[in-house]
């Protein structure tokens, strides 16, 4: 057998380009949702009732249900963000009570699926959200901030925070405040596709971008 070699380097694998165009990889399930520019759902990923910002990816065996997605967020696999209760209070927690239909009890409760949709996450910009993390309904991401791999995150994240744990806590912040309040007035997310292109080295170095930009 011949040897097969493969570029060294990390990330060289990747030879097939983005687009505007959302980028949907197969295996993927997407309902009443909206894809924005450059961004890139992962094999296995099911994405419903939510949005993805430009240039945000959700990597493979996702499932997001009911929320709002900034531009630049990175989302690892094996994520669940939004993800069902049972009904703790009635009598039962089974299926039974809200999905009557499978086993032929009528219609299904409505009333309890509109609960999960009205209790929308809200992830920011430039957030990471580490492999085989939980958010649960109704917490909402600050722009910046990184969901450590694993963690359950049950409480609201301040902008540039890291949270890691079961349940999720705050580790640090990123930067100090006055960094994160400059980046968060510059709002380099929302520049245009040319000029991000055009300053993408500036991205690199923190003190060297709020010279130029803060």
């Amino acid at each position: 057998m011949s040897e097969i070699r493969f570029p060294e380097g990390p990330g060289l694998w990747r030879t097939d380009a983005l687009s505007e165009l959302p980028c949907i990889r197969p295996g993927c399930t997407v309902r009443g949702s909206r894809l924005g520019r450059w961004s890139e759902l992962m094999p296995g990923t099911r994405l419903v009732d939510s949005s993805l910002g430009d240039y945000s990816y959700i990597a493979g065996d996702s499932d997001i249900m009911s929320t709002d997605i900034g531009r630049f967020t990175s989302i690892a696999a094996a994520t669940r963000i939004n993800p069902g209760d049972h009904p703790m209070g009635r009598v039962t927690q089974h299926h039974c009570t809200y999905r009557r239909a499978q086993y032929g009890f009528g219609i299904d409760d409505a009333s309890f699926f509109a609960w999960r949709a009205g209790q929308r996450v809200r992830i920011g910009h430039d957030v990471w959200i580490g492999h085989g993390a939980i958010v649960m309904a109704g917490v909402e991401l600050g722009t910046g901030a990184v969901v450590g791999a694993g963690a359950v995150v049950t409480k609201d994240v301040e902008p540039y925070t890291i949270v890691v744990g079961t349940p999720a806590r705050p580790l640090r912040r990123r930067f100090d405040d006055a960094t994160c309040a400059a980046l968060l007035r510059i709002a380099w997310w929302d520049w245009d596709h040319a000029t991000i292109r055009a300053r993408l080295p500036d991205l690199e170095d923190v003190a060297d971008f709020l010279n130029r930009y803060g």
